[in-house]
């Protein structure tokens, strides 16, 4: 899933601000480290995303008879492509999210 800096920036300053004003939660930092810190989080979880989704990929286009892109087979072999790569990575699939 591709998204802006901008795009980026607004929900870590979106979940900045509920963090921020969440009454069971005492925070100790600023909230502008608190931003830095998700946007960095989402960024990294962003970029693990595409690098499953190239290995993923590129595994399908290494077939002998790769299956045309969209078709059903594909989409079979690209989920087991890329749930593979979560396991080897210790990546939890409820945790994770497919990003084409």
């Amino acid at each position: 899933m591709k998204l802006s800096n901008q795009k980026i920036n607004d929900l870590a300053r979106i979940i900045a601000d509920r963090i921020e004003t969440e009454p069971s939660l005492e925070v100790f930092r600023d909230q502008n480290d608190i931003r830095l810190r998700i946007k960095h989080v989402i960024t990294s979880e962003l970029k693990i995303g595409e690098e499953i989704d190239k290995i993923a990929r590129k595994m399908i286009q290494g077939q002998a008879k790769a299956p045309p892109e969209g078709s059903r087979d594909w989409e079979v072999l690209y989920g087991k492509y890329y749930e593979e790569e979560l396991n080897r990575r210790n990546i939890r699939k409820d945790s994770s999210r497919r990003h084409r």
